[in-house]
């Protein structure tokens, strides 16, 4: 449908009003413009630049050829492979790897979208499927609403927490790693599974981000900024400067009441954490990003109320669909001791590199489910079964 056919009749100030300029909205921006250059997008962003401050990274296997073709203008940093690093076991992988810094996902859509698409600083007060309110009383008419706004009621959510402090560093010498390494667990293990993760950025710049998988949500950024710091220190590396400095709290889903989650933010089309559509053990969500923006500018109608018949059933489908990895999320929270928490990614890694591949796309297959829990398990089997009884008793209420 044309633009237009979109607006016959209709007083709309766009086609389709996209709240929030965060990963999810902004690659469904770029979808909606390469595949329908005909219709007229408003992306709004409260802050004053696109994409927050973020470095998002991705494994090339997370998305198929149409996502990295979307993506590919926005990467930043490119590796041929990533090591992992255990108290009893060390790996590289060969799988390619990509991170996307928020300054250049905000340069890239602002050249590739039209003029007067992007605006910032504009918060919104309510939303309907066709409507936007914003905080300057101004209103905006669309055929359809998409809310990409970042995370709805968490409480609906049942689970732990990963949380990170991340700094870039500029060193005075050169650091010699050559490529990621994305979980280094020899550090002390505190307040859960903590693993500390690399980007190499350069010879002298290095990303470094202290990780925890936690019960609780609780996040003292200075401290572990010091952790951080000592970190460096003790790799043998003269921190110059800090360059950039990154936190965040992701959730980790154990279980939880779907349909509640989706309608703590109204009954308004929604993609993105807002839509439940993340990786329920990592947190992340790009992979899922990537297929929404792509399932989005595939429809043909896209009114607001279409609009959110589908994504509703997309997202629950899905949510019924990673069961497992809720599971999973289950015996790390409910069957591990706190200590022993880093034992389940030791053992892991010992996987197929095309198993370990598919599980953080978030498309294991029937045998890669039996694989990961077969053999000798990294917590008592007892403690385990206990574990998934546990979770299956709590609220699990699908949409």
């Amino acid at each position: 449908m044309g633009h237009a056919e979109a607006g016959a009749g209709h007083n709309l100030d766009c086609d389709i009003a996209i709240l929030g300029g965060g990963l999810a909205g902004g690659l469904i921006a770029l979808a909606l413009r390469r595949e329908r250059p005909d219709l007229r997008l408003q992306v709004i962003e409260a802050g004053p630049v696109l994409g927050g401050n973020h470095i998002w990274s991705f494994f090339a296997g997370d998305v198929d050829a149409r996502g990295m073709a979307l993506l590919d203008p926005l990467i930043t940093h490119r590796w041929d492979g990533y090591d992992v690093r255990f108290p009893a076991h060390r790996r590289m992988l060969d799988t390619a790897y990509h991170a996307i810094r928020s300054d250049q996902f905000d340069a890239g859509l602002r050249k590739m979208l039209s003029e007067g698409t992007i605006r910032t600083g504009a918060a919104v007060t309510s939303a309907t499927s066709d409507n936007v309110v914003l905080e300057s009383g101004e209103e905006i008419a669309a055929r359809a609403v998409i809310d990409c706004r970042g995370a709805g009621d968490l409480d609906a959510l049942e689970g732990g927490w990963q949380k990170f402090v991340g700094l870039e560093l500029e060193l005075a010498a050169p650091h010699g790693l050559e490529r990621p390494v994305i979980m280094d667990a020899t550090v002390e293990q505190i307040d859960g599974y903590r693993f500390v993760y690399l980007l190499p950025f350069g010879p002298n710049r290095i990303f470094v981000e202290d990780t925890y998988y936690s019960d609780g949500p609780e996040l003292d950024a200075a401290l572990i900024e010091e952790r951080v710091l000592g970190y460096a220190v003790a790799q043998g590396w003269r921190v110059a400067e800090v360059v950039h400095r990154e936190k965040g709290v992701l959730p980790v889903v154990c279980n939880g009441a779907f349909g509640e989650y989706w309608r703590s933010t109204g009954a308004v089309p929604k993609a993105g954490v807002r839509a439940g559509q993340f990786h329920p053990v990592t947190g992340y969500s790009l992979p899922d990003a990537v297929r929404s923006a792509l399932f989005i500018a595939g429809h043909a109608d896209l009114s607001g109320e279409a609009l959110h018949g589908r994504l509703f059933a997309r997202a629950a489908q899905r949510w019924r669909e990673t069961s497992y990895y809720r599971m999973l999320d289950s015996m790390m929270f409910y069957g591990a001791d706190t200590s022993n928490r880093y034992k389940i990614l030791e053992r892991f890694y010992r996987l197929s590199p095309a198993l370990i591949s598919r599980f953080y796309a978030g498309r294991s297959r029937w045998t890669d489910k039996l694989r990961i829990i077969s053999g000798k398990p990294p917590i008592p089997v007892g403690r385990g079964i206990r574990a998934i009884g546990k979770n299956m008793k709590r609220k699990s209420r699908d949409a």
